[in-house]
Order: structure tokens, then C-alpha cells, then sequence
């Protein structure tokens, strides 16, 4: 190495050390301010760089986690109505009723919150990357919207929702699994139970027995319900809300009725996909291997020939009221992250 380069090297590494001991000379200075001033420092650090990129997606997996934790029951009660009677079209129709009925009639109260570990875990993936997504692609298409002087349209924050939705959903693919085969679990035989003790036990064990791929079991229609919903939910309250800001309302009033539009047109779309998605989850294989469904189309074949095209519509009250209180707690949640961490 020439004496050039060795030069070089030793002037680069002194002047590393010197901001080395300057940052460690100002720690106190810094530390003694930020005690002092807790606001600014946490309102400084907030807007670093990182994360602003990131605080999209925590807000969205914090606001998704809260309103799943509040709604876990309806989404069990969802899941049974959708798994009752399969195969037969005619015989007594289970409602929501008469499931929770049923559920409670065991003395077990806590099963309508069977899964919750699962729920949380698929809220902390997939709404934590479909928000986080739509945020980031609604901030870049605004700017480009502003760009040439045009505001975003209906089309664009549609296709930020479909896009949003699509890919959250196959990352979140897994927990969802889990969750279905956890709340599903306790209608089969006592001796064919798999007792799944955690989504931790729920998604090994399923990784064990049927090889890791089989984790995205039912991704295609779970995207496509996941594309669907996010259509509905995500660029009606986007729009609902535009449409709401020059009216008399105030700004609450204005997310609580956009998050109920929201809601009605997120169920009303996806919620034949959701039906698909919660059947294909559901099934395992017999003991020669086969499979009730060959997949989303063969699903939709057999259940629109066996069971009437209604019975993708079974437990739409249900769902909505799933689906609703969920995206007006995860919106008005998010909502209120968003005004507090900007």
C-alpha cells in the first residue's frame, strides 16, 4: 500500500474518532434536553426520516390489532354460520343466534374469543402492510397528482387499495390459516381435534404435517377477497371522506359515516371471496389424500351447484357487522395516530 493511501486511511479513521468523541461530548447535552423537553425530543425523532417512511404501518398494525381485539367474537360467530352446512343445500338454517347459542351452550364462553392469537398476529402482518401500503401510495400519487395540477381520483385511490390489498394478503396469508383452522377446530369429532394451543403450535404444527407451502393454502381467493375488500373499504372511506369534508359535519362525524359506507361496500364485495377463502382453509385432506375443493373456481362450482348461489350471501348482517365496527375502529384508530404522530 503506498504512503499515499496509508495517509488516506489514517486521516479518515482520526476523523471518525473526533465525531465519535464530539457525539459522545454532546450525549449529556442531548439527554439533559430531551428530559427536559420530552415533547420536542419525541416530536424530533417522529420526524426522522425512517420514521416517517414507517409510522404508516405501525399506525395501521396498532389500529387493525385494537379493532380485532373488539370484534374477535363476531368473526368466530362469521366463520361457523360460513362452515355450517356445507354440502347440503337444504336442512336447518344455523343463524347468528343460534350459533352463539350453541358456542355458549358448551359453558365455555372465552371459545367466542378462540383464535385471538392468530387474529392479532394477522393484524400486526397484513393491516399493518395494507394501510401502511395505501398511505405510501396515496402520498406518492398525490404528489404526482399536484404535480399536474390535477387532485387524485376515484381510479387511483381504487387502484391503491386493490394493490395495498393484494399484497398484504399474501404476506398475511399464514396467520389467516391459522386463525380459520383454530376457530374451525371445534366442530369436527372430539378424537379428530388438533387443540391447537397458540398460532405459535397452529402454524408449526401445520408446517410439520402438511409441508410449509400449505401455509398459503386459499392465498389465491384470499387475495382476491383481500383486493376486493380493500376496493370497498379502503377507497370508499377515502372518497366518503372527500365527499363529506365541505358538508356541515364535523370531522368525526365525517370518518364515523365515511367507515360505515366504507363498510357496507367492503362486505358487499368481498364477502363471496371471504366464503371461498374460509372453506378452502378450512379443509384437510382424507385419508386418501383428496381434497372436498380443488380450488377457488372448483369452491365456487360445487357451493353455487349444491348449496344455491344465496349461500355466498349467508351471514351478510354478520359479516357487516364484522366488517363495519372493524374498519371504523381501525380507521378512526388510525385516524387518530396519524393526527397524533404527524
Amino acid at each position: 500500500m503506498s504512503t499515499q493511501a496509508l495517509e488516506a486511511a489514517k486521516r479518515k479513521s482520526e476523523a471518525v474518532l473526533t465525531t465519535a468523541k464530539e457525539s459522545l461530548a454532546d450525549a449529556p447535552a442531548v439527554m439533559k434536553s430531551a428530559v427536559e423537553n420530552p415533547k420536542k425530543a419525541s416530536n424530533d425523532f417522529l420526524h426522522t426520516p425512517f420514521m416517517r417512511g414507517a409510522l404508516p404501518f405501525i399506525n395501521g398494525g396498532l389500529a387493525g390489532m385494537t379493532a380485532t381485539a373488539v370484534i374477535q367474537p363476531i368473526d368466530m360467530i362469521k366463520v361457523r354460520l360460513q362452515l355450517a352446512g356445507e354440502g347440503v343445500k337444504t336442512g336447518p338454517k344455523p343463524t347468528p343466534l343460534s350459533v352463539t347459542r350453541e358456542l355458549l351452550a358448551s359453558g365455555k364462553a372465552l371459545d367466542l374469543y378462540t383464535g385471538l392469537s392468530a387474529g392479532l398476529l394477522r393484524q400486526a402482518v397484513y393491516t399493518t402492510a395494507r394501510l401502511g401500503f395505501f398511505d405510501t401510495f396515496m402520498k406518492s400519487l398525490t404528489e404526482r397528482a399536484k404535480a399536474k395540477g390535477n387532485p387524485v381520483g376515484f381510479t387511483e385511490r381504487a387502484g391503491a387499495g386493490l394493490a395495498a390489498g393484494g399484497l398484504a394478503a399474501m404476506i398475511g396469508n399464514p396467520a389467516d390459516l391459522a386463525l380459520i383452522r383454530m376457530q374451525s377446530d371445534g366442530l369436527k369429532a372430539k378424537a379428530a381435534r388438533a387443540n391447537y394451543t397458540s398460532v405459535v403450535d397452529a402454524l408449526t404444527r401445520i408446517a410439520k404435517t402438511e409441508g410449509v407451502t400449505a401455509l398459503w393454502s386459499g392465498a389465491y381467493p384470499t387475495v382476491v377477497r383481500a383486493m376486493a375488500l380493500n376496493f370497498g373499504q379502503l377507497a370508499f372511506f377515502s372518497e366518503a371522506k372527500t365527499r363529506l369534508k365541505d358538508t356541515s359535519m364535523s370531522a368525526r362525524t365525517q370518518t364515523l359515516t365515511a367507515s360505515a359506507i366504507a363498510g357496507f361496500f367492503a362486505s358487499f364485495f368481498s364477502l363471496p371471496f371471504d366464503f371461498v377463502k374460509t372453506r378452502l382453509q378450512k379443509q384437510t385432506r382424507a385419508p386418501d389424500g383428496s381434497l372436498p375443493y380443488k380450488g377457488m373456481f372448483d369452491c365456487f362450482k360445487k357451493v353455487a351447484k349444491d348449496e344455491g348461489m344465496l349461500r355466498f350471501y349467508r351471514g351478510f348482517s354478520t359479516y357487516y357487522v364484522r366488517i363495519a365496527p372493524h374498519a371504523m375502529v381501525t380507521l378512526i384508530v388510525a385516524d387518530w395516530l396519524g393526527f397524533i404522530t404527524r
